[in-house]
C-alpha cells in the first residue's frame, strides 16, 4: 500500500504539468503575407500605397496592371479638396485623358472604410465605371463607404490600399491652390502635381508605358460623387 500511494504522488506532478502545458505551435499556419507596395514618385515627393489584394483582388490586380505598364508616369492629381481627398491617375500635365481598360466591377462592399490615408477606385456614377482613376482620402469619409446597391450613391468607393509612407505628400497636394483648368470648372491644383513614375517595390520598371491618349469624351469618367451638399466641379 505504502509503494501504491507513492507511485501516485509520483505521477501527480507530471500529470498536473501535462494540463497545464499548452499544445505545440502548429507548423501549418503562416501569417498572411503583406501586400505589395507601390512608389509613386512625384513632382511633390514621394508616396508609398499597401495594397489590400485580399479585401479588393480585382481593383488592387487592375491598379498592378497600369502600374506594370506604366500608365500612370506622367499623368496629374487633377483634383484636390482641402479636408475631402486629392484625385489623379488619368490625365497628363495637359489635362487630356489617356485610353484605359475595360472598367471594373466594384468592391466597394468588402469591408474597408475609406478612412484618412486609404486609397479607393474613383468612379462615374456607375458603380461599375472604375477605370485607372483613384483617390486618396484626407479625412475620414465614411459618408463614402457601402451602404447598399439601391444606387450609385449608396453603392460607395472601393478602397483597395493605404498610404504606408509619404501622407505629408498627400497633404501638400491638397494645401496647393486650385482653379478651373482644362475641362474643370474648379478644384485643380496649382502648379499640377506630376506622378513622375509608379513602381512596384521590389519589381523592375516596366520598359515602357503602352497607353495613349484617349477621345475628350472620357473627361468625366471615374470621378467620385460628391457628397450632397457639396459644390458640383
Amino acid at each position: 500500500m505504502p509503494r501504491l500511494l507513492l507511485a501516485l504522488l509520483l505521477l501527480l506532478p507530471l500529470g498536473a504539468a501535462a494540463q497545464a502545458a499548452p499544445p505545440p505551435a502548429s507548423t501549418s499556419a503562416t501569417p498572411p503575407a503583406p501586400g505589395p507596395k507601390v512608389l509613386l514618385h512625384t513632382s511633390v515627393g514621394d508616396i508609398t500605397l499597401e495594397l489590400f489584394p485580399d479585401k479588393a483582388p480585382k481593383s488592387v490586380a487592375n491598379f498592378l496592371q497600369y502600374v506594370h505598364e506604366g500608365f500612370y508616369d506622367g499623368t496629374v492629381f487633377h483634383r484636390a479638396i482641402s479636408g475631402y481627398l486629392v484625385q489623379g491617375g488619368l490625365y497628363t500635365r495637359d489635362l487630356q485623358p489617356k485610353r484605359t481598360h475595360p472598367a471594373i466591377a466594384s468592391e466597394a462592399d468588402n469591408g474597408l472604410s475609406n478612412l484618412r490615408g486609404t486609397v479607393a477606385v474613383a468612379r462615374g456614377a456607375d458603380p461599375n465605371s472604375g477605370t485607372a482613376q483613384f483617390f486618396i482620402n484626407l479625412v475620414d469619409n465614411r459618408r463614402l463607404d457601402y451602404a447598399g446597391n439601391q444606387s450609385g450613391l449608396t453603392w460607395g468607393y472601393a478602397v483597395f490600399g493605404q498610404v504606408a509612407g509619404g501622407m505629408d505628400v498627400v497633404d501638400k497636394i491638397a494645401a496647393l491652390p486650385t482653379r478651373a483648368q482644362g475641362p474643370f470648372a474648379a478644384d485643380v491644383p496649382h502648379p499640377l502635381p506630376v506622378i513622375l513614375s509608379a513602381r512596384v517595390i521590389g519589381e523592375e520598371a516596366p520598359a515602357s508605358a503602352a497607353s495613349v491618349k484617349a477621345p475628350a469624351r472620357a473627361t468625366s469618367a471615374a470621378r467620385p460623387v460628391r457628397p450632397t451638399g457639396r459644390k458640383g466641379g
